[in-house]
């Protein structure tokens, strides 16, 4: 049985990138070989761990990605042109304030296309609550998989992990019982 593609706004992990890849590659005999390697590779639960980042923030300091390590981070690419990004972004500032004295941190990359001073009233007009950062030459959108979609969202465990990636706006009811599962997880 062949899954439906996912649309824009559910989310996908590795696991299920890898699933569902084997349930297409299954559908002809020479595919089954593969499918079951991928299958075994999904089970193993590995993440792949987040890229080294540093973060230039809309105040002039930067952060890096290490340096946040043994917290959950969400890290979300944006865009003040975008509706999506500017329709979640309520959302992303109620997770932040729910979650930010128990070990979780978010970072908001502005795209590169995203002029800064546009990105500066934005965080300054809404108060934003969490770390803004510029992609001034796109190294971080390149980093983090080549995105060009916005909003991408990744979640990063306290090891420095990305375990959850969304296209689009995430299910906040979903993203919020996984923030609290990797909260409750040791670093």
């Amino acid at each position: 049985m062949v899954n439906p593609p996912l649309t824009s706004d559910q989310s996908h992990d590795l696991r299920t990138t890898f699933r569902l890849t084997a349930n297409l590659i299954a559908t002809t005999w020479r595919g089954w070989l593969a499918c079951v390697a991928l299958l075994a590779l999904a089970s193993c639960g590995s993440n792949a761990a987040a890229p080294q980042s540093k973060f230039l923030l809309i105040d002039g300091s930067t952060t890096t990605l290490s340096a946040l390590r043994g917290q959950v981070v969400l890290v979300n690419f944006w865009a003040t042109s975008c509706t999506s990004c500017v329709a979640e972004m309520p959302e992303l500032i109620e997770t932040h304030q729910r979650y930010k004295d128990k070990g979780y941190e978010t970072v908001a990359v502005a795209m590169s296309y995203d002029p800064a001073t546009y990105v500066l009233n934005f965080a300054n007009t809404r108060n934003l609550p969490f770390k803004v950062a510029l992609d001034q030459n796109d190294t971080l959108a390149k980093a983090w998989g080549d995105v060009k979609l916005t909003p991408t969202t990744f979640i990063v465990n306290k090891r420095g992990e990305i375990v959850k990636s969304f296209v689009g706006p995430p299910n906040f009811e979903s993203l919020h019982a996984l923030i609290e599962d990797l909260l409750a997880q040791p670093a």
